[in-house]
C-alpha cells in the first residue's frame, strides 16, 4: 500500500523547486494534492506536469485572503486535510548595513507571518493524525553573510514547531521541521546577483558541505514523505536538516 493513500495533502508554494518535487512524490504515494503559487501561468505549468490527483490554487501566503480562499474550495471539494506543507518562502539577501525596513517586511511577511497563517486557518478542517511540515532552512543555525534576515525568519519557523508541538499535541497533529541545506531550485535564480555571482557562490558553497555537492529538490521530497506519513508516527517537534551535512559538523 502506498504511504499516503487517500491522504488529502496542502503544499504551499507547490508550483516549483521543493514544493513541486513534494507534490509529485505525494501524489506517487496515494494522496490528493493541493498546490498553491502566487503566478498562475507556473502554477498550471506544475499542475500539468504532475499531471493527475492535484489542483493548482492561485495565492499568495502573506495574503490571508488568499489562504481563506484557498481552504474554502479545499473545504467544499475534500472536507479535510491531513497533510500540510508549509513550504512557501522568498530568499532576500541584504548584510546588516544595507537592511531596509522594506527587505526585512518582505522576508517577514512571507517567511513568518504568511506560514503561521497557512498553519493557523488550515487547523479547522485538521484533526487527529494530521501532519504539519514546515520548511525551514539550515540557515537558522549558520552564519551566513548577507542572509541575516532571512535567517532570523528560519529560527523562527523552528521556535514555531516547539510550541505548536505543545500546542497540538491533545489534537493529535504533529508539527515537523524540515531544515533543506544548498538545494537547485528555482529560488537561487531571484537572488540579486549576476549569472557569475551566483555561479562563485555555489561553488563557495560546495567547500562547506561534507558530501560535496548541492542537494536536488527530489532529495528533500523524501524527506517530507517520510514525515508526512505514518511511518513517522512517533517522531513530533524535530528539526530533519536534508543539508548534506553542511549544519552538522
Amino acid at each position: 500500500m502506498s504511504k499516503l493513500e487517500g491522504k488529502i495533502a496542502v503544499i504551499t508554494g507547490g508550483n516549483s523547486g521543493i514544493g513541486l518535487s513534494t507534490a509529485e512524490h505525494f501524489v506517487a504515494e496515494g494522496a490528493y494534492v493541493y498546490i498553491t503559487g502566487r503566478r498562475q501561468k507556473e502554477l498550471d505549468a506544475a499542475v500539468a506536469q504532475i499531471g493527475r490527483n492535484v489542483t493548482g490554487v492561485q495565492g499568495d501566503v502573506a495574503n490571508p485572503a488568499d489562504l481563506d480562499r484557498l481552504y474554502a474550495q479545499v473545504a467544499k471539494e475534500k472536507g479535510h486535510i491531513d497533510v500540510l506543507f508549509a513550504n512557501a518562502g522568498i530568499v532576500a539577501l541584504a548584510p546588516i548595513d544595507q537592511v531596509s525596513e522594506e527587505h526585512f517586511d518582505k522576508v517577514f511577511n512571507v517567511n513568518v507571518k504568511g506560514l503561521l497563517f497557512t498553519v493557523q486557518k488550515a487547523l479547522p478542517l485538521m484533526g487527529k493524525g494530521g501532519s504539519i511540515l514546515l520548511n525551514a532552512s539550515v540557515a537558522s543555525i549558520k552564519g551566513i553573510p548577507g542572509m541575516g534576515v532571512y535567517a532570523a525568519t528560519k529560527a523562527a519557523v523552528r521556535s514555531f514547531a516547539r510550541t505548536w508541538t505543545l500546542e497540538l499535541k491533545d489534537r493529535g497533529i504533529r508539527v515537523n521541521v524540515i531544515s533543506p541545506g544548498y538545494t537547485e531550485t528555482p529560488i537561487i535564480d531571484t537572488i540579486s546577483l549576476t549569472p557569475e555571482q551566483i555561479a562563485q557562490f555555489k561553488e563557495g558553497a560546495v567547500a562547506s558541505i561534507p558530501l560535496g555537492r548541492w542537494a536536488s529538490p527530489d532529495e528533500t521530497a523524501k524527506v517530507a514523505v517520510f514525515l508526512a506519513s505514518d511511518d513517522s508516527s512517533y517522531v513530533a517537534g524535530i528539526e530533519l536538516f536534508v543539508d548534506g551535512g553542511s549544519g552538522q559538523v
